[in-house]
């Protein structure tokens, strides 16, 4: 009877399975023939059999590394249930007593335990390693071993102690699995353990029944929006993950309140009804689990049905492990994330006080997962693409992106832009510094590095400007840049690169799709799409009809992120129709119509429920107000006076200006400054805000200079010099 049969034979009647997995076979093979192992397997690709199967083949016991407690206790109960020895698989970790541990180390010594798991921490307590010097050890198996890296989604320093603490109990071959590993991580894995030479297997990335979709977060709506979506599910089973343990509690009641079974889950709950909590939603007593991230490693619930991200992820890594934990069965499973860049902001709050070089990885990270939110292409292309997978289709037929493709755009000679700059700057330079040479942007980077004398500065066209980070994207994703993670994500021009450089070809991208930063005020989304797909086809339509009958490029008339934008908010007035972006008040006037006829047509032929209160024309005059004083300054227009053009005391105006700093505008009022103020005066109150002030208050600023000395707008001016000077 040869090897594979009885392999098999094992299989079925330890586990009750009849045929193996993917590359499981393979890999029992090579552990049980005691070479060092490196598996890559997803979520429910069946990492645990591994390790499991050849612990109960093999003389000794095999010794598990664990992160979490929770984690090894669901495993042993698992192979408890199994198997008809006692003790064949226990635990050692804090949550035992002392005559416990006495208990599992009689069982080790007897030779029934076959598998031990452990959390590194306990591994490294000098009791442990003295009793571990004493057993037969048949090999160690580090599970969620991107613990290991500083780039891994879940980085635990205590990881980085495990090879010491192996050389110290004694030498055996190593198995290290994990879900997630990008090729950087996968590396330092390799190198923290000493298993550089080991056999490594991959399994696909590819989970081609899983549907990802990412949906802009409206904070007023988002419960509505989830409540709705469950309510179409039937009774199926599904996790939301949320960032904050205070809106898992309040999500979970918001749930129940409204006739949906669902319990919350955190690190801050008591361990008992923690665990009480997942057997529930196990055991199919509730159909949701509302969770932190501290839910769900190594839960083995098959049928989960869909996952929803009511916060978008710290990492890629963490995102795809925590969608792979729907449809572990092959079937359905909808992966459905909410995405705002506030949030991302607070994350990157959240890191200040943090070394500089964590600080450094968890921006890349954020940045990455940024980059996956917003791109218009394939979501499926992507995530492989992130872990080192190559992806040949062009429409995965599985995400919202594909299912609503946006218009592609031949971006060559914005590719060769691209290149010819990293080239330029000597592949020392991150993305972000890239377009900004491109988009002449200044900065301390720009003025240390003369970079306003390169030919490329500033050399992109308004109109091509949304293109470049897309096309960065899909330039790395056909191999023509690579990202040296090593040093923070600066760009390289690979020999594919150079060679498109002397012979460009077709290169295709699409714009990414925009997310607004003013959370609280975004229509909810209709369908799968940021834009209802059936409203903006009927809309082009009519875009075409015009164009014909005055002669006009479609584009003339409305652009697509305007058609876009009103099959989302759904204007019916002109006055809602011209603070759509890229329409305003002269187009809605000129074309406007006819169009929000068919959008109040279609609203009441579809029941669409629009927005309650777009809160339109106040923040449209303010927008109009804010840019003609913009260009107002740009033509050195004296302040007072225009101030009186547009009705408004000289201090009104100022608060506009103000507002408009604020946001980051650059400006420059110099012209006027030195027409109402002599140099020594503008340098003194310049001086009080630049080495004396606390704050910018102005009547602090006025207390301080002296009020018979300076009038209130003279201080407002000054302040206004220094915010553009020092801030933007």
């Amino acid at each position: 009877m040869g090897k594979k049969s009885v392999l098999t034979e094992e299989l079925k009647k330890r586990f009750g399975f009849d045929t193996f997995k993917g590359n499981q076979e393979a890999i029992i093979n090579n552990v049980l023939n005691g070479n060092d192992t490196f598996v890559l397997m997803p979520t429910g690709g069946g990492k645990s059999l591994c390790y499991q199967l050849p612990a109960m083949l093999m003389e000794g016991t095999a010794i598990v590394i664990s992160p979490l407690i929770a984690l090894m206790k669901n495993q042993v109960d698992a192979i408890r249930t199994l198997s008809s020895e006692d003790g064949v698989a226990l635990f050692l970790n804090s949550s035992l007593s002392k005559p416990q541990i006495e208990a599992v180390k009689e069982s080790i010594m007897s030779g029934k335990t076959k598998m031990l798991y452990v959390a590194p921490e306990s591994l490294n307590k000098v009791e442990n390693v003295e009793f571990l010097k004493n057993i037969k050890i048949s090999f160690y198996a580090v599970d969620e071993a991107h613990c290991i890296s500083e780039w891994g989604h879940d980085f635990r320093p205590e990881y980085r102690r495990i090879r010491p603490i192996i050389n110290k109990i004694g030498d055996a071959p190593v198995i290290a699995l994990t879900a997630t590993a990008t090729p950087k991580v996968q590396h330092d894995i390799q190198k923290t353990l000493e298993m550089t030479n080991a056999t490594v297997f991959k399994s696909s990335f590819n989970r081609a029944n899983l549907y990802y979709e990412i949906r802009q977060k409206n904070t007023s709506d988002i419960d509505k929006e989830i409540i709705k979506f469950i309510k179409t599910q039937g009774g199926k089973s599904g996790i939301i993950y949320c960032l904050s343990r205070k809106k898992v509690t309040e999500l979970s009641e918001s749930l129940n309140l409204n006739g949906i079974a669902a319990l919350p889950y955190h690190a801050g709950m008591e361990a008992a009804v923690r665990s009480e909590n997942q057997d529930s939603f196990l055991m199919e007593k509730v159909n949701v689990i509302v969770a932190t991230i501290a839910f769900g490693m190594g839960i083995d619930k098959p049928d989960v049905r869909y996952v929803i991200h009511y916060d978008i992820p710290k990492s890629l890594e963490g995102y795809y492990q925590e969608t792979g934990r729907s449809g572990r069965d092959g079937g359905e499973g909808q992966c459905i994330a909410f995405y705002s860049r506030k949030d991302l902001q607070k994350l990157e709050k959240f890191m200040q006080g943090k070394p500089i070089s964590e600080q450094e990885i968890g921006k890349q990270l954020l940045l990455e997962t940024a980059a996956y939110a917003e791109s218009s292409i394939c979501r499926r292309k992507l995530l492989l693409h992130y872990f080192g997978e190559e992806y040949n289709e062009d429409n995965c037929g599985n995400c919202d992106n594909c299912l609503h493709p946006k218009i592609l755009i031949d971006a060559r000679d914005l590719l060769c832009a691209v290149l010819e700059t990293i080239e330029l700057v000597g592949e020392k330079f991150k993305a972000e510094v890239i377009i900004d040479i491109l988009t002449g942007k200044l900065n301390v980077e720009s003025d240390a590095y003369n970079f306003e004398d390169l030919e490329l500065w500033n050399s992109v066209k308004d109109e091509e400007v949304d293109l470049l980070s897309p096309a960065i994207r899909q330039a790395l994703i056909s191999g023509y840049i690579i990202k040296d993670i090593e040093n923070y994500g600066v760009l390289k021009i690979t020999k594919e690169g150079k060679k498109f450089l002397k012979e460009p070809q077709k290169f295709e991208v699409s714009k990414d799709i925009v997310f607004s930063d003013d959370v609280g005020e975004v229509a909810p989304r209709v369908g799968s799409s940021a834009a209802d797909p059936e409203l903006f086809s009927i809309l082009k339509d009519l875009r075409k009809k015009y164009s014909k009958k005055l002669g006009f490029p479609p584009f003339a008339i409305f652009q697509d992120p305007s058609l876009e934008a009103m099959s989302t908010t759904y204007p019916i007035t002109i006055d809602e129709l011209q603070n759509i972006p890229g329409v305003g008040e002269g187009r809605a006037k000129k074309f406007g119509q006819e169009f929000v006829d068919v959008i109040a047509r279609y609203v009441d032929e579809n029941d669409i429920v629009r927005p309650e209160d777009l809160r339109i024309k106040t923040v449209a005059n303010k927008s109009k107000l804010k840019v003609e004083i913009i260009m107002a300054i740009d033509r050195k227009v004296a302040l007072d006076e225009l101030a009186i053009s547009r009705g408004l005391e000289l201090g009104e105006l100022l608060d506009e200006v103000d507002s408009i700093v604020f946001s980051g505008t650059k400006l420059n009022i110099d012209y006027f400054l030195h027409e109402v103020m002599d140099d020594e005066r503008i340098e003194e109150v310049f001086d009080y805000f630049k080495n004396v002030a606390e704050s910018d208050d102005i009547d602090d600023a006025i207390e301080y200079l002296g009020e018979d000395e300076y009038t209130r707008e003279e201080v407002r001016l000054v302040r206004i010099k220094f915010l553009l000077e020092v801030g933007n």
